[in-house]
């Protein structure tokens, strides 16, 4: 499996594992600031941007074995990771497959799998419902603006959905990811690394009350909330995340 990833910056090793549909070029609010302190590691998934898309369906554990051969690639024994949505549940399965390999970790915005799962937000639901009948220009800007907070400000909808329309999801690939999504039961083993859970209080996209589940299940976790920010609160408020991230990990 090809998979394509970059690092920035110096110092202990940061692993950032994206979720659905986004590459590696969706952190760019973040890492100039997490580079100030950090080796900053990121990577496209499969089935996304300059990675291989082979047909799926993929399973997040599939993914995560794809996040050890990005820390292989790099020459990482053990690096920090963070993980968001889709991203959060592949962190959470490379946590528990090789612990060794994992410092502290992150997880934004996700869920815990199977039935422990908080359901989907009802205006997600229907929008997924919806955006086959949309122009597909239409249906990318409502996806955009229904993954920032209601109130998120004209331009950032704007600067997030031209990012999109140059880096369009694969019609092979996000399925396929979407799957590993949708069939993640959650992890076979206890999360021993030290964990921080961050959400938006906002989140249209995965129920905030899955910090509480995913709380209630790692031993010591630490959850961090974001007011006022939706499904991709580290777009929306970039310096505070660099700041509980940094503030965590240190």
């Amino acid at each position: 499996m090809r998979i394509a990833w970059e690092e920035t910056g110096s110092g202990p090793p940061l692993l950032l594992v994206q979720g659905l549909g986004y590459a590696r070029w969706s952190w760019e609010p973040v890492v100039p600031g997490l580079a100030e302190r950090y080796r900053v590691i990121s990577f496209d998934n499969r089935g996304i941007g300059e990675s291989d898309k082979p047909p799926g369906p993929y399973t997040a554990r599939e993914m995560a074995d794809d996040a050890l051969q990005v820390l292989d690639e790099a020459a990482v024994g053990r690096a920090h990771v963070l993980g968001a949505s889709l991203g959060g549940m592949i962190a959470q399965e490379l946590a528990v497959a090789a612990p060794a390999r994992v410092e502290k970790l992150v997880l934004c915005c996700t869920t815990p799998g199977g039935g422990a799962t908080v359901p989907m937000p009802e205006v997600t639901v229907r929008l997924f419902a919806e955006a086959g009948s949309l122009p597909p220009e239409v249906a990318l800007r409502r996806y955009v603006e229904n993954a920032l907070a209601p109130d998120a400000p004209a331009a950032l909808v704007e600067r997030l959905y031209e990012r999109r329309l140059a880096n369009p999801p694969d019609p092979v690939g996000w399925p396929a990811q979407a799957a590993a999504g949708m069939g993640f039961q959650g992890v076979e083993g206890a999360i021993e690394a030290p964990t921080l859970l961050l959400t938006g209080t906002e989140d249209n996209v995965v129920d905030p009350a899955n910090t509480d589940v995913l709380a209630a299940r790692i031993s010591g976790a630490r959850v961090e909330r974001i007011p006022g920010t939706g499904h991709l609160f580290f777009w929306e408020q970039p310096d505070a995340v660099v700041r509980i991230v940094t503030e965590f990990l240190q």
